[in-house]
């Protein structure tokens, strides 16, 4: 269950397929997550609201408030990363992961059940939006490089591929090994076609 605490006012940044939604939600949840997954409505009314056309380069609509559905939602940004209540945390482990979410990609770490592997879980029952932390998102059809996040909380009903993700070793620390336990030969990555090599997170912003 969410831990819910006093009334504050929340920003969110939610992408659809076609538009970046920016405002402000009143709740008491303590983390994205939870305001996505514990809606008590299949939408969200966001205030102060901006609307960005993706990859236009205009000027956002301004609204005073907005309605949002959650199923056009193909993830939400939190640039800021939010603990989890002590008295509530389960322990966990994560492992890198890749998610294509047309138009966009997403390589972050999504965390498990000690006990579970990501095979596991890309079998069984998961919550609405998932969150990957420590994430990198981007379109190569919209183009404007590629943005860091401290969480991406991604719709699971819109993912089409969830993946392990495994950074490229270069062939040169390799070096020396002559069969398939040695040097000379690179370590293909678990990756989707045309997926850029993964340096890691940036700064907030960055490309």
């Amino acid at each position: 269950m969410a831990f819910e605490g006093p009334l504050r006012t929340v920003p969110m940044t939610l992408y659809t397929e076609q538009l970046i939604v920016r405002g402000a939600i009143e709740t008491r949840q303590h983390r994205v997550t939870d305001i996505l997954n514990e809606a008590d409505q299949p939408f969200l009314v966001l205030e102060e609201v901006s609307l960005e056309e993706l990859g236009s380069g205009e000027v956002a609509t301004r609204a005073d408030y907005a309605q949002v559905n959650l199923a056009s939602i193909l993830f939400a940004v939190s640039l800021q990363a939010v603990e989890p209540i002590r008295e509530l945390r389960t322990p966990k482990v994560s492992e890198r992961a890749l998610v294509s979410i047309p138009p966009f990609r997403v390589i972050g770490n999504v965390h498990l059940l000690p006990e579970l592997s990501l095979r596991d879980a890309v079998g069984g029952p998961r919550m609405p939006f998932v969150p990957v932390t420590d994430a990198v998102f981007w379109s190569d059809r919209l183009g404007g490089g590629r943005q860091s996040a401290a969480m991406v909380a991604v719709n699971q009903a819109r993912v089409q591929i969830l993946a392990p993700y495994r950074e490229v070793r270069a062939t040169s620390d390799l070096e020396g090994w002559a069969d398939g336990n040695g040097p000379g030969r690179s370590v293909a990555p678990t990756r989707l076609p045309g997926l850029p090599d993964d340096h890691g997170p940036r700064s907030p912003g960055s490309f």
